[in-house]
């Protein structure tokens, strides 16, 4: 899973990144399923851990192009977790009271406390990409948030927060094959906006908008994963993988009692 990390100074163009990349498993879909499976057990288990440890704190972030499958990774890759450990923070238009604060202020209020592990549905990179996509505020702005950024993730990780950063990467063709899934479908209008097709207009300023996220942002503390999205089966099968092996790394163990058990009889 190695390959598809980008190391910190990396520079990258997603042209280069095949979205249909398959290679794990040699690319057979029954395995990776099974495989996924077990993940997600394994996953259940790391979680309890987790929570009942309250020692580290878990961030899983998400980004993609629209139809990039967030929504659709969270179901499958956190099926069966406790939701008491496990919370899920989306981020659309900010409200009044939100722009009336600096923009990582919606942000931290929601990151993991101890025990928890929290994913974001986009995130504080909204502000790097949206904004800067549709000119929302000017570029000198805009440009200044990678540093805050970086230097916000960092305050995180110092406090003990593990740092997970998930690209959810699709090329145009199969971005196309989901909205028309969505239209042909009466069940999944709600999903549809016609907003989506001009957003799809600016399918090349929102990959260079990426481009620069990926290049700028992914550190040692808070690395980007840029994950084959086309195929659905191995983006969750890579986001298990990943995520699965990161919380084995904490070598969590559940804690001791606080008092002395030894004796105790229950009649």
């Amino acid at each position: 899973m190695k390959r598809y990390l980008v190391e910190p100074g990396e520079k990258i163009k997603l042209a280069k990144c095949d979205p249909n990349d398959i290679k794990a498993f040699g690319g057979d879909k029954e395995m990776g399923l099974k495989a996924l499976q077990k993940l997600n057990g394994e996953l259940q288990e790391l979680q309890e851990v987790l929570y009942a440890e309250q020692k580290h704190k878990v961030l899983v972030v998400l980004q993609a192009m629209d139809t990039g499958g967030k929504d659709g990774a969270i179901r499958r890759v956190f099926e069966g977790v406790n939701p008491q450990g496990v919370k899920v923070a989306s981020f659309k238009v900010p409200t009044d009271e939100e722009l009336s604060h600096d923009f990582l202020w919606r942000v931290h209020k929601v990151t993991p406390a101890k025990g928890e592990l929290v994913i974001f549905n986009r995130s504080h990179y909204e502000d790097v990409l949206v904004v800067r996509v549709h000119e929302y505020v000017p570029k000198p702005i805009w440009k200044k948030r990678y540093d805050r950024i970086n230097e916000f993730e960092q305050l995180l990780a110092e406090n003990g927060t593990t740092i997970l950063k998930f690209f959810l990467h699709i090329d145009k063709d199969e971005q196309k094959k989901r909205l028309q899934a969505r239209l042909d479908d009466p069940s999944k209008h709600w999903k549809f906006r016609l907003g989506d097709l001009e957003e799809r207009k600016l399918w090349d300023q929102y990959q260079e908008a990426f481009e620069d996220v990926l290049n700028k942002t992914s550190t040692k503390s808070a690395p980007w994963i840029i994950v084959p999205a086309n195929r659905k089966w191995y983006r969750d099968l890579v986001i298990s993988t990943i995520l699965v092996e990161t919380l084995k790394g904490l070598n969590m163990k559940y804690p001791e009692s606080e008092e002395s058990l030894d004796g105790v009889v229950i009649e």
